[in-house]
């Protein structure tokens, strides 16, 4: 059986994922030590080597293929070490299945930055295209970017610590997860035009640094499972930015090792979504995987699925969830609010997940207003389920020829909802 790399299956033709003549959008398998993903497919985020409120049992419960962890997070506590000698991610944490990390590269520079990034043009205003020194000059940065790596404070306890491609590539093979990520640098959409050259570059060099590094520990760690590494593309909203950085990751070899796929990263303006996967797509070599960063919203997976992304990671819908917000194909609600005080149906009704089958919109309601923490493993639990759904429905509706009917019928219903559904959030943080 094939234990490694990306397998096309089913080209998705439409007029929005079609460029220069080829449809970009497709179904198939990522193939790893662990099981096989089918793709397109939501990945849940398990910042900490747990998907926060969830036990694992609970996460394949929801239908769950795989599950990402954070390098920083776990770098910090409990170490690489532990979870390399407990065997790796996937049985420290008894997931048993595939299992993803980011480089740290994210949490360094937006944990560390000094303000909360702006990761969208809507939030920008006046100061879109301004560099970060001149938003927050009185905010101490907790992170420092040069040539060679990042210079950074610990969020828990302001201690200095270090994060150069070569670190991030070490702790990432002693997390021992199927697939891992480059190590980039995270810019914003307030960033210049100029500083995001230079970023590109600077990761461009970074990512062969990456190689070379994960060919040497591999060969190091020959008695262990093999580590996909994807690349990480950035670019922000530039089209020739993400191109050339498409291009030059999507061509790097290092002493025979390239990249098994691509992380698309980075900010980006949501109404721009499709466009930007499929500047990125229609560079990438077709017979390896493509991961967007950081979405979880039904309009953005539709976009990004016709422009050929195959996965995704957003701590969005457990984070949303531990406020009372909850998703259904009616759109999104909270159920902490007046008129659900003494509703004695089901969650939401079309729902099969653990929370829908047994309890009430009223129970929910109760838990939330008592500060109970039952609360929020229910609400984590549908909404986990909710996302990995949809997107497992839409890789059915590919293979299955009826994509535009169900795309139609999908959209329409949940933006259309009138359950008090709140705004719906733009890109959030990974992790």
């Amino acid at each position: 059986m094939k234990d490694r790399g990306f397998e096309p299956k089913t080209e998705l033709a439409v007029r929005r994922g079609e460029r220069n003549g080829k449809p970009l959008g497709r179904t198939g398998v990522i193939h790893t030590p662990h099981g096989d993903i089918a793709t397109p497919a939501f990945i849940p985020v398990g910042t900490r080597a747990t998907v926060k409120t969830l036990t694992p049992e609970q996460v394949k419960g929801v239908g769950a293929q795989a599950v990402l962890a954070n390098a920083y997070h776990l770098y910090l506590q409990p170490g690489p070490e532990i979870v390399d000698r407990a065997g790796g991610l996937a049985q420290f944490m008894n997931w048993g299945g595939p299992t993803y990390t980011d480089s740290g590269g994210f949490q360094v520079l937006s944990l560390g930055s000094g303000y909360k990034k702006v990761l969208s043009a809507e939030y920008a205003g006046a100061n879109a295209g301004r560099a970060d020194a001149q938003i927050a000059p009185d905010k101490e940065r907790l992170a420092a970017v040069d040539d060679d790596g990042v210079w950074f404070r610990s969020h828990l306890d302001g201690s200095k610590h270090r994060f150069t491609p070569e670190v991030s590539m070490g702790i990432q093979h002693h997390l021992g997860a199927d697939i891992m990520f480059a190590f980039d640098e995270l810019t914003t959409l307030l960033n210049s035009r100029n500083y995001q050259e230079e970023s590109l570059e600077r990761t461009r060099l970074w990512a062969e640094r990456c190689l070379a590094e994960h060919k040497k520990l591999t060969e190091e760690r020959a008695d262990k499972p093999y580590q996909q590494l994807f690349g990480v593309i950035q670019g922000a909203q530039y089209e020739d930015l993400r191109r050339k950085a498409c291009a030059d990751l999507g061509s790097m070899e290092v002493d025979g090792q390239r990249f098994d796929g691509f992380g698309i990263g980075g900010a980006l303006e949501k109404e721009n979504l499709g466009n930007i996967v499929s500047w990125c797509t229609d560079e990438l070599p077709a017979d390896r995987a493509r991961h967007l960063l950081g979405i979880s919203e039904p309009d953005d997976f539709f976009a990004a699925i016709e422009a050929g992304a195959d996965t995704f990671d957003c701590v969005n819908p457990s984070r949303v969830a531990r406020n009372g917000a909850i998703y259904s194909r009616d759109g999104r609600f909270n159920v902490t609010r007046a008129q659900f005080k003494d509703d004695f149906s089901a969650l939401t009704p079309e729902c099969d997940c653990y929370t829908c089958t047994n309890y009430s919109r009223a129970y929910l309601h109760h838990l939330f207003k008592a500060k109970e923490q039952l609360a929020s493993t229910l609400a984590t639990i549908h909404n986990e389920r909710y996302t990995v759904r949809l997107v497992d429905e839409i890789r059915e509706s590919i293979d299955g020829g009826y994509y535009e009917d169900y795309k139609a019928q999908t959209v329409a219903r949940f933006y259309a909802g009138n359950w008090g559904r709140v705004d719906v959030q733009r890109r959030r943080p990974r992790g």
